[in-house]
């Protein structure tokens, strides 16, 4: 069985989730990709063990990981039967509803039917008697924010979860969610949300400060931009790219001549730092104490170790992060 490094807390930052007792890991380990039936067991086990031993203890799944849907929150179960039981305390394990999981009217959106039959089949499938955050995936147009957030406040009051999140919504509903979720007394403490120096879309629909104001946490996805952040595209798209084979992934048709000097632009930047882009990359997302954790995906051990270096070197002066901003807002 496995057996944790004992100097897995030595360098490791942790944050305040907003206003909350919750700390999270500076980098935490998203397995929305390469934990599905597809990929290699062996090769998730490693990846959990690197992440673990260096003081990640954040899993964030979700229902619908995979391919097959499902299959992400099954294989982590039997990677954490096999080898974490007795560090379940020392760990935070999330995982979310609100996109398609079964046929029918009750396996999408944020209905209460959906989101508690949805968490019952997570707890199932990765063995557990419960999980340290359930989200709610995505905004539902249609069903009532009361009846999606009493759902998550079942949830806890269930003791199923531990902490209610929301994820992929905007400001104006966090605010909402929030007063519904004060009057049930319901401890609802961070926002999972797609931000990077090229996706500025909390910035723009109010997400990022109306966390702030209401002492709520950011987790971060996708802080690398798929890729585009590191230097993998620096000479165009890679013959093994798996763009060209998984939808899920970058599309070819993003990665435009100009986009492509952009990240050269900014690689510069980096170098001129003494860092890798992806470094710099993650060190913008996690700038301000706004942001408490970003979530990486790897496919090897080693980019998790690179990852790990945001906690190292300087912060941004105000002329780089302007020349930043200038690259990523060119016409």
């Amino acid at each position: 069985m496995y057996s944790a490094d004992n100097r897995r807390y030595e360098k490791m930052v942790y944050r305040r989730s907003g206003k909350s007792g919750l700390k999270l890991p500076t980098v935490s380990l998203g397995l929305w990709h390469n934990f599905g039936d597809t990929a290699s067991y062996e090769n998730m086990e490693r990846l959990c063990f690197t992440a673990f031993d260096h003081g990640i203890t954040h899993f964030d799944l979700a229902n619908n990981y995979g391919p097959q849907p499902g299959s992400a929150e099954k294989n982590f179960g039997r990677i954490f039967k096999e080898n974490f039981l007795p560090y379940r305390d020392e760990m935070i394990i999330s995982t979310k509803a609100g996109y398609t999981m079964w046929d029918g009217p009750y396996g999408d959106w944020g209905s209460r039917k959906y989101l508690l039959a949805s968490l019952d089949q997570s707890l199932k499938r990765m063995g557990l008697d419960y999980v340290d955050i359930f989200y709610h995936h995505r905004m539902d147009p249609e069903t009532p924010l009361e009846e999606t957030m009493g759902a998550l406040d079942q949830a806890v009051k269930s003791g199923k979860a531990l902490y209610a999140g929301i994820s992929n919504y905007d400001g104006e509903t966090l605010k909402k969610a929030c007063r519904i979720l004060e009057d049930l007394k319901c401890p609802f403490v961070i926002n999972q949300n797609r931000y990077s120096i090229f996706d500025r879309t909390i910035e723009k629909n109010g997400l990022k400060e109306a966390a702030q104001e209401e002492g709520k946490g950011i987790i971060a996805f996708s802080p690398l931009a798929q890729g585009m952040l590191t230097n993998r595209y620096l000479n165009g798209i890679p013959s093994d790219s798996r763009m060209m084979t998984d939808g899920r992934f970058l599309k070819a048709g993003q990665l435009t001549e100009e986009k492509v000097q952009q990240i050269c632009d900014l690689n510069e930047i980096a170098r001129e730092r003494g860092e890798s882009l992806a470094q710099m990359a993650l060190k913008w997302v996690m700038k301000d104490d706004v942001v408490t954790s970003v979530l990486v995906g790897a496919s090897k051990p080693e980019q998790i170790l690179d990852n790990l270096k945001v906690m190292e070197g300087t912060g941004f002066s105000e002329e780089e992060l302007q020349k930043i901003d200038e690259i990523t807002f060119r016409v």
